[in-house]
């Protein structure tokens, strides 16, 4: 587990940095067949570095039932940290529509772990047997190490995209401004003040608005 931290460390996208977390979790944790990491944005599933097909077609059958392990420890709302089916053979207590359907997919027994920073919920680290009974104490122990380290590459990834896109919106509004100014012998404030206007007039996004003018030279109404 130490080596993989490392290893984590050297990887150079957060890409790459998911993909190594899920074939570790293969690689380390007793029992683990296949992982793949599920989040919910804006209520729709999304799978992150499946390591097989397997794990895809499950995210996308909890998506499609609403219901799961995984599913329900990527909802903020959840107060459980980590989820287990022991078995998938058994008749199941709870998800009680997803259990058969995903024992058709070769599922025998799974983990799905919550993945927090102190800040913020983002998903579930999903790891799955095709054997049941697979997973131990140690593999639980285990799954939450690799989980910590998903939560931090994920929340560093939203953290980058903000980033990049306020610096782009930053941008086009300028170059914006600077067209308007240029065509209308206007001040900086009175150019924004024209973006500004435009998108409160229009419902629309100031850096759509912006958009519109580095393209056509003027707002489109």
């Amino acid at each position: 587990m130490a080596s993989m931290a490392r290893d984590l460390l050297a990887q150079e996208t957060v890409g790459d940095t998911l993909e190594r977390i899920t074939s570790s979790a293969v690689e380390l944790v007793e029992g683990c067949d296949a992982a793949g990491i599920l989040v919910l944005r804006g209520g729709k599933v999304k799978s992150l570095a499946p390591s097989e097909h397997m794990v895809t077609e499950s995210d996308r059958l909890q998506g499609q039932l609403r219901e799961g392990p995984c599913f329900d420890a990527a909802r903020p709302e959840s107060s459980e940290r980590v989820f287990r089916i022991h078995d998938f053979n058994e008749r199941p207590e709870r998800w009680k529509a997803f259990v058969p359907q995903a024992r058709a997919l070769g599922v025998g027994s799974m983990m799905g772990f919550l993945l927090y920073t102190e800040e913020e919920e983002l998903g579930a680290l999903n790891l799955y047997s095709r054997a049941p009974g697979a997973f131990t104490d140690a593999s639980e122990t285990a799954g939450w190490l690799l989980a910590s380290h998903a939560a931090v590459a994920l929340s560093s990834a939203r953290t980058d995209a903000q980033m990049k896109e306020a610096i782009a919106t930053r941008h086009i509004i300028g170059e914006a401004m600077g067209i308007l100014m240029g065509r209308h012998h206007i001040t900086e404030e009175q150019a924004f003040d024209v973006l500004r206007t435009h998108s409160q007039e229009t419902n629309t996004k100031l850096r759509e608005v912006a958009r519109q003018v580095c393209e056509t030279g003027s707002p489109e109404r």
